[in-house]
């Protein structure tokens, strides 16, 4: 009878042994199947289909959509935010806008890719090269591109109307375990059909436009031209966001070589600098901060077309210069800065702040030698923010700016402007 007894007993607990071991399965296989969905919510895209109704110096009163997504492709504490940011616009000045642009880290951050994709049918005035009062106004005479024959005196702005394909992509690979990234890119960008509004072709005048005259001194075509070429890419970035940093730094470099076997007008150099940073003025608040953000924009060998000169408010993202028209200043050289003051409105939530900034631009002129710092033309503003989206930290962004020369205007936006 003891013995049975025994029997019963070491079945009734190899029975609860297993009941037990069941349950922790269970519970693993639960905790894992929540984890995997965790990780594939995190993973999907948030889409911000933002409708479009605003002005700016360049474009005017603006319709359309400018959607943004941000996402991870990785595990997020290891993994920084992938963004998106595009435009399908018409404008009160028929322009027809389309971009595409894209910042991603795929997982741990093995990788960053960034892409820009743009297709124009499009208007925007010029002001001519360099800084200053009305641009290179200071040259009385203008561009003298032949014997008596001068660009005309910058007064007012002169319209230009093109179209305009780009397409840049840069690879680069995360050096070990540090926050430095290496690649490549490849970038093409075509102006073609373009008309200088204010070309005056009378036989008897000798006062052409800007783009002309600059295109016709260096013996390039006036109607078309390509810049295609590949770079190489340094970067530096330990952003704790990168739509909406309140610490790390970011520094860019880029030097892009535009040969003709390639398909470039005239073979040529261009080199990028870029740094930004993030001063906290509240550890309690990490959006109370003040950020800082520059660029040095270089032609460094040969000769390159009028309309890929480097000019402001051609970055990436197209944020730089705002109170100006898009391609206001522009040179063979260009420098350009900015600081911004960040403030949450409310004590304890996250939903609404505001800013104020500065920013201060410079180009040179060669051909009429003006230098890079010879002049330096500010804007100013302020804006308001409203955070959209609280895990990827999506602002929406109304600003307003005003410059010399009577420059103003209202941007609307998503993610901060750097």
């Amino acid at each position: 009878m003891k013995k049975a007894h025994y029997y019963i007993l070491a079945s009734l607990v190899l029975l609860l042994v297993h009941n037990t071991q069941a349950q922790i399965d269970s519970t693993e296989v639960k905790q894992k199947e929540k984890k995997e969905k965790k990780e594939k919510k995190e993973k999907k895209v948030s889409i911000i289909p933002l409708p479009v109704l605003a002005a700016n110096p360049t474009n005017g009163f603006m319709y359309g959509l400018a959607p943004g997504a941000s996402w991870f492709m990785g595990d997020p504490a290891n993994t920084s935010i992938s963004s998106g940011l595009g435009t399908v616009i018409y404008t009160t000045n028929k322009q027809f806008l389309f971009t595409a642009k894209t910042n991603v880290f795929l997982n741990e951050d093995s990788w960053n890719l960034l892409g820009d994709w743009r297709f124009f049918i499009t208007s925007q005035p010029t002001f001519g090269l360099g800084t200053g009062p009305n641009s290179n106004k200071a040259v009385d005479a203008g561009i003298e591109f032949e014997d008596g024959m001068f660009s005309e005196p910058i007064k007012t702005s002169q319209m230009m109307e093109f179209k305009y394909i780009r397409f840049h992509e840069t690879v680069m690979k995360r050096y070990q375990d540090k926050r430095l990234f290496f690649g490549v890119g490849y970038h093409l960008d075509y102006h073609y059909d373009i008309e200088d509004n204010l070309l005056n072709l009378d036989p008897d005048s000798t006062v052409v436009t800007s783009h002309y005259g600059y295109q016709t001194l260096k013996g390039m075509p006036t109607d078309k031209y390509t810049l295609s070429g590949v770079s190489l890419n340094a970067l530096y970035d330990s952003r704790d966001n990168a739509v909406n940093p309140y610490s790390g730094r970011y520094a860019f470099a880029n030097i892009r070589i535009n040969p003709e076997f390639l398909g470039s007008t005239t073979s040529s150099s261009i080199l990028w600098l870029e740094y930004r940073d993030y001063l906290h003025l509240d550890v309690e608040r990490p959006r109370h901060l003040i950020g800082f953000w520059t660029y040095g924009w270089f032609v460094t060998s040969g000769d390159v077309p009028y309309l890929d000169l480097p000019s402001v408010g051609w970055d990436q993202f197209g944020r730089s210069g705002r109170a100006y028209t898009q391609g206001r200043f522009r040179g063979e050289d260009i420098w350009y800065g900015e600081i911004e003051y960040r403030v949450p409105l409310q004590k304890h939530k996250e939903t609404f702040g505001a800013v104020a900034f500065l920013n201060g631009t410079t180009a040179s002129s060669r051909t009429n030698d003006i230098g890079l710092f010879n002049y330096l033309d500010i804007g100013y503003g302020a804006g308001l923010r409203i955070m959209i989206n609280k895990k990827s930290r999506t602002n929406l962004n109304l600003d307003y700016a005003f410059g010399k020369y009577g420059a103003s205007g209202f941007y609307l936006g998503l993610n901060e402007v750097f």
